[in-house]
């Protein structure tokens, strides 16, 4: 299997382990959306809460070149170093959602 293959194959494990962890609300379901196509990957949170509506993008990750990209991260979970853990390099994981002067800060990759 080919680095990127692999890399989408720990996406879709990571968001569904995440989506997993969000059965506790019957109102409110967390969505996985699946871009192949353009490597574009979401959770959403959709629904009704206390007669009020809920919607809202959770995380964004994107396969772009040979890097993973977390665009946004709603939540409380390192998913650089889920990725990490998953076996993905340090310099394959981009965290998209600093500036590119502070990504030099950061122990992944600038782009």
């Amino acid at each position: 299997m080919d680095k990127l293959e692999q890399y989408r194959n720990y996406i879709q494990q990571f968001l569904g382990y995440y989506r997993s962890l969000r059965q506790d609300d019957p109102d409110v379901e967390s969505q996985i959306i699946n871009d192949k196509e353009n490597d574009r990957y979401l959770i959403v949170n959709v629904g009704w809460r206390n007669k009020r509506r809920i919607y809202g993008c959770v995380m964004h990750l994107d396969l772009r070149g040979d890097k993973i990209w977390i665009q946004y991260n709603g939540t409380e979970i390192d998913v650089a170093e889920r990725f990490v853990e998953m076996g993905v390099p340090r310099q394959d994981i981009v965290i998209g959602f600093l500036s590119p002067k502070m990504r030099r800060f950061s122990d992944y990759a600038i782009a």
